[in-house]
């Protein structure tokens, strides 16, 4: 924001309200990841060996995929530690935007899985296959306990912090697929029609499928530093408009700093409030408190863009709220 230097006066106010965004996320998050990783872990070690010892490839190959469980919760559960971390010179928000990789990987992890069970389901189409009933529903059903189980830990986090959604989806989907493999192995066995068993496989996997588009689309977005949905920013425009003394609101940018927290930066025009400390300091804690954004800076402006900066006044037309670079979703 250097070229707005030339304005007669400028002022900057951060507004960090510590309840913004956590107030949702409990601290036992790293106690369920942890007993969601070892539930799993344990699960992955008894199919694998049951598998070996039964010579079934099916509960060896369910036994890899279940191991994608706990890479997809390992990988939530480092991005929420490494959220807690302090800023340092380099990393000045902190390592809180792990938390957005995180899922934004266990979407792409979820649709990779999707892919190899319609991969499968589609094999099976062509070549029927005899559904190994007994074992694969018993294991199957035991799966249904611990992912399921799993997902309910994350239950109440899932709709304020996107990677624990991610965690959430994770297991809920592997719980869908595991009770599909009962139902399937159940309906074949009193049926004996075997294109059940592949028909249920992709009518989950479309389930799951819905499910994580909009866990990539929003977190693929918060990689971008797009807007968070939750926010309107044509709203937070219009708001910090109409404050007493505010003219004119430009170059308003809202982001992401990690899948629970949200910054801003808007220039207030200003031409004859003082629009002193008190006045920064209420208006971060406005948006704060209507628009959940935690991170507020705020540089004002005493009128009209000086010649000698020729692209600042390139969004003082806005007065509608909209800008030129900025678009909310």
């Amino acid at each position: 924001m250097g070229q707005h230097h030339h304005h007669e006066q400028h002022g900057h106010a951060h507004g960090h309200g510590h309840g913004h965004g956590h107030s949702h996320a409990p601290h036992s998050y790293g106690r369920a990841f942890a007993i969601g990783v070892a539930l799993n872990l344990g699960f992955v070690l008894v199919e694998g060996l049951a598998g070996l010892w039964s010579g079934s490839i099916a509960l060896i190959a369910d036994a890899g995929h279940n191991l994608s469980d706990v890479l997809g919760l390992l990988m939530a559960w480092a991005a929420y530690a490494l959220s807690k971390r302090p800023a340092s010179a380099r990393y000045t928000y902190g390592l809180r935007g792990s938390s957005i990789l995180a899922a934004l990987f266990n979407a792409i992890l979820l649709m990779i899985a999707c892919g190899a069970i319609t991969l499968g389901a589609i094999q099976r189409f062509v070549h029927p296959a005899p559904v190994e009933s007994g074992t694969m529903m018993a294991v199957a059903a035991i799966g249904i306990v611990i992912n399921l189980g799993t997902a309910l830990l994350f239950l109440g986090g899932r709709e304020h912090d996107l990677n624990i959604r991610g965690a959430f989806l994770h297991m809920a989907a592997d719980a869908a697929v595991s009770a599909g493999v009962v139902v399937a192995g159940f309906l074949v066995s009193r049926t004996g029609l075997l294109w059940i068993d592949p028909a249920i496989s992709l009518i989950i996997v479309a389930v799951i499928v819905i499910g994580t588009c909009g866990l990539f689309r929003d977190s693929l977005a918060m990689s971008l530093a797009g807007v968070p949905s939750r926010i309107d920013s044509a709203k937070v425009t219009a708001r910090l408009g109409a404050l007493p003394g505010v003219a004119a609101v430009h170059h308003v940018h809202i982001w992401p700093t990690s899948t629970t927290e949200t910054a801003l930066t808007a220039h207030l025009v200003m031409p004859d409030a003082a629009g002193d400390d008190a006045f920064l300091a209420s208006t971060a804690r406005l948006v704060r408190d209507e628009f959940a954004i935690g991170h507020a800076t705020f540089q004002i402006e005493r009128g009209r863009c000086a010649d000698e900066a020729p692209d600042c006044g390139e969004g003082q037309h806005d007065h509608d709220g909209h800008h030129d670079h900025h678009h909310a979703r």
